[in-house]
């Protein structure tokens, strides 16, 4: 049960139900990370367009790459709600729950190329220790073949992802099996 009223799909109305609407349309249905922002439309708005932007922008990174670096920060914050739901976007590219779970205990596990190792590394880095990052750790990923706009990229998907773990967890946002599944990748 989330800390805070949150109104639901049924009783939604005007801006709001427009919104979940919109939500539903383009993602397939209406997660709890969204719906927890219903005492504030505009912020779900603004919070849909940002992940939107960053998670199915077009870039050199891919879709799955971008899941997986939800899933290593959302790890390293204990955060249920977001590991759980990235990982069964991961699971919707690797089809391998093995491999799913081996990273998700401990992302250094799998047989990653290398220039994909030293991205998760660095967005682990930024995620528990964000004052020891130094030009050495961007000059890590530039050696393995990442632009700046790569590193751009990473630093606010896992800025992202911060940022909701921070809601979900300070909120008490929560998911079941149900409700991780059915979105549009």
């Amino acid at each position: 049960m989330p800390f805070i009223k949150v109104i639901d799909q049924e009783n939604a109305e005007g801006e709001l139900k427009e919104i979940y609407d919109e939500i539903i349309s383009t993602r397939g249905k209406l997660s709890n990370i969204m719906s927890i922002h219903s005492l504030y439309p505009d912020s779900m708005i603004k919070h849909m367009d940002l992940y939107k932007s960053l998670m199915f922008g077009k870039s050199n990174l891919s879709r799955e790459l971008k899941e997986m670096i939800a899933v290593v920060v959302s790890k390293a914050n204990k955060c249920d709600y977001c590991i759980n739901h990235h990982a069964e976007a991961v699971k919707f590219y690797w089809k391998d729950k093995e491999k799913l779970n081996r990273f998700i205990d401990d992302f250094r596990s799998i047989d990653a190329e290398e220039n994909i190792s030293v991205l998760l590394e660095y967005s682990h880095k930024l995620t528990v220790e964000a004052h020891k990052i130094t030009q050495s750790d961007v000059d890590a990923l530039k050696s393995k073949g990442w632009s700046d706009e790569d590193i751009l990229l990473t630093n606010m998907i896992v800025s992202y992802f911060n940022f909701v773990n921070r809601i979900a967890l300070g909120l008490g946002v929560e998911f079941s099996e149900e409700e991780v599944k059915g979105y549009k990748y």
